[in-house]
């Protein structure tokens, strides 16, 4: 009776012994965004908080339309959501029924909501304009980094004005505005130290009025030019006979008599990028900052209306492009300030 129940805890021993050495089952893969994809084109959805019709985001509207034209991508979209707390419902909604390859949109002012959304979908890119950074393993970030075509504009702008008053109309001071503006302001200084640039916040992203009334207040303290950094100010320009700088696009059609030229933004670079790494299941999580920069081709200057009523004249084009050169090259960097704008650059100084 003792031997047999010795040989029958060595027999239970020795199935421990090898239980404790097996393999433990492997743990379940949790998928994750940049997985192989299949053949055709990805499914890219957009949701916006602001209308397609205001230019920051109709330059991420238009760069997907074109990726959708070239057979890429099929490209839905929601806009005009706001910020009331909506945009983390309808992502979630998008995400669970649509289930598309990758996410764009605008975070500023929802950036809570977007990142919660982004961490419990793994498998979905998510690609947002946002002012933090990213988040892994699936939120990349960028933003229009178009300070450098902003110091043109201001170079041109500052040799323009015959009254040294340049007005300029703004959204919010926050870093991404406050950046163009600044260089802006700078490079408006490097041509005419005297020059005075009054700027104007209209706390809004997408009012037409204010920004218009904004510009009136300006043109009546003495501005010659004028600055749209939001849509609206063209249009008060124009009905004053005075040359204006757009943003974001070229908006020389909306006042062909009037539009010297702006910063322009593109976001093909970035869009081309995200879906190759989606496409061939090497996307992570990054800062898409360099994208939208002049030297990947993320920013511009707008072509220069030589035909504008102010009398642009060559010597100015001249050494306007002679600096955009500079920047090109890596010779010139323009100063990245995103300090929140003086109301007057010249009282500032004083």
């Amino acid at each position: 009776m003792r031997r047999g129940a010795l040989l029958v805890l060595g027999v239970l021993g020795l199935a421990l012994v090898v239980a404790a050495c097996a393999a433990p089952p492997a743990p379940t893969a949790q998928p994750q965004a940049g997985a192989p994809q299949q053949e055709g084109p990805l499914a890219v959805f957009a949701t916006y908080a602001t209308a397609v019709e205001e230019p920051w985001v109709g330059v991420i509207h238009t760069a997907l339309l074109k990726a959708e034209e070239e057979g890429r991508i099929t490209y839905e979209y929601t806009d005009d959501i706001g910020y009331a707390g909506d945009m983390e419902r309808v992502l979630r909604e998008v995400a669970e029924q649509q289930k598309p390859d990758i996410i764009f949109g605008d975070a500023f002012g929802n950036e809570e909501a977007v990142r919660r959304v982004a961490r419990d979908y793994p498998e979905i890119a998510f690609v947002f304009g946002s002012g933090g950074g990213p988040a892994e393993p699936n939120f990349s970030v960028f933003d229009n980094w178009i300070h450098e075509p902003g110091y043109l504009s201001g170079m041109l702008a500052g040799g323009l004005t015959q009254s040294n008053i340049i007005g300029v109309v703004g959204g919010y001071p926050v870093p991404e505005v406050n950046r163009i503006v600044n260089a802006f302001i700078a490079g408006a200084e490097e041509v005419n130290p005297e020059v005075d640039v009054k700027t104007t916040f209209i706390n809004s992203w997408f009012d037409p009025a204010a920004a218009k009334e904004a510009a009136l207040a300006q043109i009546d303290a003495g501005a010659d030019i004028l600055f749209a950094e939001r849509f609206g100010v063209i249009e008060a320009a124009a009905e004053n006979g005075l040359c204006v700088f757009g943003n974001m696009s070229d908006q020389r059609e909306l006042a062909p008599d009037y539009v010297v030229s702006g910063p322009v933004w593109h976001m093909e670079p970035t869009v081309d990028y995200i879906i190759t790494q989606v496409k061939a299941g090497t996307y992570t999580s990054q800062d898409l900052k360099d994208f939208s920069m002049m030297a990947k081709g993320g920013a511009s200057l707008a072509p220069i209306n030589m035909e504008a009523k102010c009398g642009v004249s060559q010597e100015l084009v001249d050494r306007v492009k002679a600096r955009e050169q500079e920047i090109l090259q890596g010779l010139f960097r323009v100063p990245i300030i995103e300090d929140q704008p003086p109301a007057s650059s010249k009282a500032a100084k004083e």
